[in-house]
């Protein structure tokens, strides 16, 4: 009997000819999988989410809903990605605190959750173990070394909070309403959360 093609394993989803996609594998409707990229078994991708060219996810990595996994991005076992989470190019998970080649170290990874609508951008670093909150926005080239909170923007090496940004991705002022949706926020013991409309 023939082995079932992509297109038949994973219907609505686009897939590249050049991508490998292994066995016990989820992909949701709607997903696109670019060039050179490789899905690993146990591993379970939402509904339309893109991954870009030559990312490697898994094995057993889950990612949200509409998450965008730009080039050059890999996702190691212990990483979640929540709905919405954007991944910039080649930014970087690591998995083991401290990796050595001549050491077996696969039972010390750490997990890494990214909270729904986080914003990881090109180069940055996460280390294992350290969680991003929600709609966090994690600066080009910054390197987390301890958690984000719910809506912060942090940079830098380490990467400090410089400001807080709203659902929207707009750096908050003083006031603490978004510039492009008018939603307001509110500081509580030193953590931003959301005011009801």
């Amino acid at each position: 009997m023939a082995a079932l093609s992509e297109a038949d394993r994973f219907p609505g989803v686009t897939i590249d000819p050049t991508a490998v996609i292994d066995r016990d594998v989820a992909i949701g409707a709607g997903s696109k999988i670019w060039h050179f990229s490789h899905i690993l078994p146990g591993s379970r991708l939402g509904e339309r989410v893109v991954v870009g060219q030559n990312c490697v996810i898994g094995p057993d990595v889950t990612v949200g809903d509409r998450c965008k996994i730009q080039n050059n991005v890999s996702l190691y076992k212990g990483v979640t990605l929540e709905a919405g989470v954007f991944c910039g190019p080649s930014c970087v998970f690591t998995n083991v605190l401290t990796p050595r080649a001549e050491i077996e170290r696969k039972h010390e990874f750490r997990e890494t959750r990214v909270g729904r609508g986080a914003t990881i951008g090109a180069n940055a670093t996460v280390v294992c173990g350290h969680p991003i909150g929600r709609y966090a926005l994690v600066a080009a080239g910054a390197v987390v070394t301890r958690p984000v909170p719910d809506f912060a923007l942090v940079a830098g090496n380490p990467a400090r909070r410089i400001g807080w940004v709203s659902r929207a991705g707009r750096r908050l002022g003083p006031d603490l309403v978004c510039p492009e949706t008018g939603e307001r926020y509110r500081l509580v013991d030193g953590l931003l959360q959301e005011i009801p409309a």
